[in-house]
């Protein structure tokens, strides 16, 4: 008998050599103690988190604990049921109807997390006459949604309106078209011309979906993302993101103006054939959401500290993403260098992703750092200290020793 698994070897070794290059997994680390939204013990050493997503520090938020708690004890812990059968509590619809106010559209769909969105979403509104349109650089459920449709699907360049207004110009199906983009992008931190591509978007008679995932809470009037920013919200026909990021739980959601979203609950086989979200997260989300929306200080601060963190590894000589936002990416020469950096950071008390390709863009090794807009001018300091450190050090291969 053939093995099964045998596919999974080299994938295996890989790990192995990580493991033995860095001392410990830097694809499995382990928070021994969540200490506050910005901190945790790794190691036994307490640690600056700079790689959680967690842009505005809402995980703790007194309101969202508070309203978790209350959920937990008069729902209790799931609903253990599709949102089709049992699962539909009066907290998820009210849950709907407050995603659809805050980006002002007439509908919302809840799903159980930012990966089913998007997965359930193109699998469900692509059809087999359809032609998807995504960016190179969009994140993997985009991809994976992609692949579970029936549509013909084609990359254009990153960030790049002039190659999707030819590709659209030479689309000869019969279907529609759909085109799909990132709000910001979640590996190096640019944000997408939206602008741009709504316009050619609709020159050629397309649908344009937006994953708003790193930009929902951190940029936009009224926290909405970079589709409002650019003021061409109305342009977007769907609106995709997830809690996992600024909301500061679990959940993903799609808003649309189109009545047949809610034909949609019917049809997406990632609503249909999953738990719905349990009565806490979904009530610790509706707090959240509320205070992102009414709290412009929170991305005020987010802000500040980006452009901290940013400008003081650029002054170090940091080869960083092109854009300054709450997602920096330092580029590291090569995968060697990478690792022993992230270890170093880790030694120093500071936790940041580590980035491999082929989950990168251009195949490039990334150190991925996340702002928050609860990190202290303290602990800010202490993460360029370190990075300082890395820089100064005399084995450094990266372009900071130049």
């Amino acid at each position: 008998m053939k093995d099964l698994l045998a596919k999974f070897t080299a994938v295996g070794r890989q790990h192995a050599e990580l493991l033995a290059q860095v001392g410990s997994d830097p694809l499995g680390v382990r928070m021994d103690r969540v200490i506050g939204p910005t901190e945790a013990e790794i190691e036994g050493r307490r640690c600056v988190l700079l790689g959680s997503n967690n842009y505005l520090g809402l995980t703790f938020e007194p309101t969202a604990l508070e309203g978790a708690h209350v959920a937990l004890d008069a729902a209790g812990t799931g609903t253990t049921g599709s949102r089709v059968a049992n699962g539909s509590y009066s907290m998820h619809q009210d849950l709907e109807r407050q995603l659809a106010a805050f980006f002002r559209r007439r509908h919302a769909l809840l799903f159980s997390t930012g990966y089913q969105a998007n997965v359930g979403m193109l699998s469900a509104i692509a059809g087999r006459d359809d032609t998807v349109l995504i960016d190179s650089d969009c994140h993997a459920s985009i991809y994976d949604g992609c692949k579970l449709s029936d549509a013909t699907v084609q990359r254009f360049r990153h960030n790049d309106p002039e190659n999707l207004d030819r590709r659209l110009a030479r689309l000869q199906a019969p279907g529609n078209a759909l085109v799909v983009i990132e709000g910001i992008y979640s590996m190096l931190g640019d944000r997408a011309p939206v602008r741009e591509i709504a316009e050619v978007t609709r020159r050629h008679g397309a649908y344009l979906m937006v994953d708003e995932a790193h930009s929902l809470g951190v940029t936009g009037p009224g926290a909405r993302g970079v589709a409002a920013e650019a003021g061409v919200a109305d342009k977007v026909d769907f609106i995709v993101g997830t809690f996992s990021k600024s909301v500061g739980t679990i959940g993903g959601f799609c808003a649309a103006d189109h009545d047949a979203l809610e034909a949609i609950r019917l049809s997406a086989r990632a609503y249909l054939f999953t738990a719905s979200l349990p009565p806490a997260v979904v009530a610790s989300a509706r707090c959240t959401l509320e205070r992102m929306r009414t709290d412009p200080g929170l991305r005020d601060r987010l802000w500040a500290n980006a452009e901290i963190v940013y400008d003081g590894l650029a002054r170090m000589g940091f080869e960083l993403g092109p854009e300054k936002t709450p997602v920096i990416a330092v580029r590291m020469p090569d995968t060697q260098t990478g690792l022993a950096t992230w270890r170093d950071l880790l030694d120093a008390g500071v936790y940041v992703n580590l980035a491999l390709p082929p989950a990168t863009p251009n195949g490039n090794c990334l150190l991925r750092c996340s702002v928050c807009a609860a990190h202290s001018a303290d602990q800010l300091d202490h993460v360029l200290a370190a990075f300082a450190r890395v820089a100064d050090a005399p084995d450094w291969r990266g372009t900071a020793a130049e």
